[in-house]
């Protein structure tokens, strides 16, 4: 007897390392807004469940926020604060494809007067730029590029006294976070880990017993 003939496989899915293709906006006002991910070497937007789980921590210190997001790629991680309440967002990317789809999200949100797009190096923008006192901060580099120390060691003039700093690094390979940091909550997944911190004078309502967990 024949076999019945296979059903066509599903399509792969493209790897977020530096593959073209879509991520969403998961929550807030500009929930399921895609966004472009253009090929950029070393480009690795953040997932859907490792933003949604950051968020959750975030949730209390998000309103009336002002976030800086140094390495913006498909603008997941600032956008997706902005959706979910905070007051401003600046994004910093070098890509000229990157910033060119970026430019064109926000005009396309409308949302020019919160969301400011800066081209270029993200360690000569920290060195150059105004200071910003930002309430969140978004660390998450290319992981070949090794950035980790250098924007540390240039981040605190744009820092708010009671500033949160997200971290995202290679599965088992956490960069040191400098002095005067302290944990609130880490994750990982196979790939990725991921880490939450506050500055000394930082607390989060509701939330002033919570122990660090995934």
């Amino acid at each position: 007897m024949p076999r019945p003939p296979r059903s066509p496989a599903p399509a792969p899915r493209r790897h977020a390392h530096g593959g073209e293709g879509q991520v969403r906006i998961i929550g807030g006002r500009w929930r399921n807004t895609r966004l472009p991910v253009p090929y950029a070497e070393g480009l690795r937007p953040t997932s859907d469940r490792v933003r949604e789980t950051l968020f959750n921590w975030l949730m209390p210190k998000l309103p009336g926020a002002r976030v800086l997001d140094l390495f913006a790629g498909s603008g997941a991680l600032g956008l997706e604060a902005v959706s979910r309440g905070a007051a401003a967002a600046q994004l910093v990317e070098r890509d000229p494809a990157l910033v060119a789809a970026l430019r064109d999200v926000v005009g396309r949100l409308d949302a020019a007067a919160q969301v400011q797009v800066a081209a270029g190096d993200a360690l000569r923008w920290l060195e150059t730029a105004p200071a910003q006192q930002a309430d969140i901060v978004f660390v998450d580099p290319p992981f070949a590029d090794g950035m980790w120390a250098q924007v540390f060691e240039r981040l605190p003039r744009h820092l708010a006294a009671d500033a949160w700093l997200y971290v995202e690094a290679p599965a088992g390979a956490a960069p040191r976070v400098p002095a005067g940091w302290s944990l609130h909550r880490e994750g990982g997944t196979r790939d990725v880990g991921y880490a939450l911190y506050r500055r000394a004078a930082a607390t989060l309502r509701d939330d002033l017993n919570a122990t660090p967990s995934a």
